[in-house]
């Protein structure tokens, strides 16, 4: 399942499955059909869709709670969610809308109307300008108030720094589509690994082959572990046959000169509050760009958790 695609929950059979199918028909968007609460969030987990339709006529309160988890999720919160609703019930829109929904969608309301607000909820999550379209993780906004947040909660956290090492190398010789496929794959690694193992982590994408990840400091060190771990075993498929054996190819370098180019690694810059305080959000984001410009020196896939008091005494690696 892709972003281009719609997860829909409902057993009212007629009207609201027909409204669905025709929408998505109409937008080229596939059509995904969830039973239960556990396969609606494992399909919204799987990867992130243009939206999610749940029927509100048959369970109210599992609807309700299920609505308001998503939203509560960091992970899932940037899936829109729309609410079909009976005539008789459009007094239960605030309540929707309290929950986390993003559209409601009343029997009441002419056919038009209901494909427009469809419409403009897809059309709303694609422009999102705190989401990037490729990965659908939360931009540099969200980024920002999640370490706000932390800091005004008083919280002991880590913020990792991910880039991709001879990146653009692999663009130059494999082309965009690959080099776009490469950036998918590190952040389902990143995603996948931080929302097993760190509750309440968070997962941002700055841009290009920039990452952001915040756990607490009790994960920092398995996350990262199994983050490079997973990285180190799945990139060398990204390459052809010929040049995951020789474990590199011939390139230019920025100069355009020709030289050897390994196959890409995964350095992260770890900066925490556990030794010296931060004070605010770009004093944060400054500290993590340096220590991941460090991590980059240093040979292939790893991670280095910035040591520094207030006077920058050293840099330790872990």
């Amino acid at each position: 399942m892709s972003a281009q695609s719609i997860v829909y929950r409902g057993s009212w059979p007629g009207k609201w499955s027909d409204l669905v199918s025709r929408f998505c028909a109409r937008h080229e968007l596939h059509l995904e059909t969830a039973e239960g609460v556990e396969e609606v969030h494992a399909f919204v987990n799987r990867a992130f869709p243009s939206c999610l339709v749940l029927e509100g006529t048959s369970d109210t309160e599992e609807a309700f709670a299920l609505c308001s988890d998503l939203k509560k999720d960091p992970f899932t919160a940037v899936v829109p969610i729309v609410v079909l609703v009976l005539a008789d019930q459009v007094d239960l829109t605030p309540d929707w809308l309290a929950a986390g929904s993003d559209e409601v969608v009343s029997e009441a309301q002419s056919e038009r109307e209901q494909d427009l607000r469809l419409e403009l909820v897809v059309r709303r999550a694609r422009r999102d300008v705190s989401v990037h379209p490729t990965t659908r993780l939360p931009g540099t906004v969200q980024i920002e108030r999640n370490i706000g947040f932390r800091l005004s909660n008083h919280e002991e956290f880590a913020v990792c720094y991910a880039d991709l090492d001879n990146f653009k190398e692999f663009n130059d010789r494999y082309g965009y589509n690959h080099g776009d496929h490469v950036i998918l794959l590190l952040s389902r690694i990143l995603r996948d690994v931080v929302r097993g193992l760190a509750p309440d982590g968070f997962v941002g994408h700055i841009g290009g082959d920039d990452f952001i990840f915040i756990v607490n400091m009790k994960y920092l060190e398995g996350c990262c572990d199994e983050i490079i771990y997973l990285f180190d075993e799945l990139i060398p498929y990204q390459y052809t046959a010929e040049d995951r054996r020789a474990g590199y190819f011939l390139g230019r370098d920025r100069r355009g000169s020709i030289r050897r180019v390994p196959l890409m690694t995964l350095s992260i810059g770890v900066v925490t509050n556990q030794i010296q305080p931060f004070t605010h959000t770009a004093q944060v984001s400054e500290l993590a760009a340096e220590m991941k410009t460090y991590t980059k020196s240093l040979p292939g896939s790893g991670y280095a958790v910035d040591r520094r008091r207030l006077f920058k005494e050293e840099i330790e690696q872990p």
